[in-house]
């Protein structure tokens, strides 16, 4: 069973839906580690529940990114972390981490990559008034939300549609895709992109 690192920022509810399937056993894989930038976040206060093993961080206290990462990386060798699986992670990956888990670390977005790329990407689609949104999961590179694009599903947007209500529809749908490609990212090495979104 190979070892994840699950990297979250805040409230971790995609980080709660991978604990919820490795519990029952829908994804083998074993959470060996939550890394958090932020001390308080609700995300650790999950990884506790489930007692798994927590590193957090405050960027602040560092001198760069390489400095930090470096910590992170004694910590995921430690934990014999195989696999890096981004969860609301609202930090650019470096190079320090990029060069140690090429290949390895994936990442889900709230929109249809390339649109909407970066921080509130369901606020962007609103503010365009866009008719499509959706999901991307991808592989991780140095860039905002630039890796080569694993899959993708959409949903379309309501004339009467709310933060609320998309924020919604969009985690109903990463809730079950991600703990799926996952489960396939960790069994059969790679998934072939799929070319044609799904739409919900």
């Amino acid at each position: 069973m190979r070892k994840i690192a699950v990297f979250a920022s805040g409230n971790g509810s995609n980080f709660q839906a991978i604990i919820d399937v490795v519990q029952t056993g829908e994804l083998k894989a074993d959470i060996a580690l939550l890394v958090c930038d932020k001390p308080g976040a609700f995300a650790i206060e999950r990884a506790n529940a489930a007692r798994i093993p927590t590193f957090s961080f405050n960027p602040k206290e560092f001198s760069s990114k390489e400095a930090y990462e470096k910590v992170i990386t004694e910590q995921l060798t430690s934990y014999g972390v195989e696999f890096i699986v981004l969860a609301g992670y609202m930090r650019l990956i470096g190079p320090t981490l990029l060069g140690e888990y090429a290949g390895r670390i994936v990442n889900i977005h709230p929109s249809l990559l390339p649109a909407f790329p970066g921080k509130d990407a369901i606020g962007q689609a609103l503010a365009a008034k866009a008719d499509w949104s959706g999901v991307t999961i991808h592989y991780v590179d140095e860039g905002m939300d630039t890796g080569p694009i694993i899959v993708q599903e959409r949903v379309r947007l309501s004339e009467k549609e709310t933060r609320e209500s998309l924020q919604k529809k969009i985690q109903n749908i990463e809730h079950k895709l991600y703990p799926s490609i996952l489960q396939m990212l960790l069994t059969r090495g790679e998934v072939q992109h799929d070319e044609k979104a799904r739409t919900y």
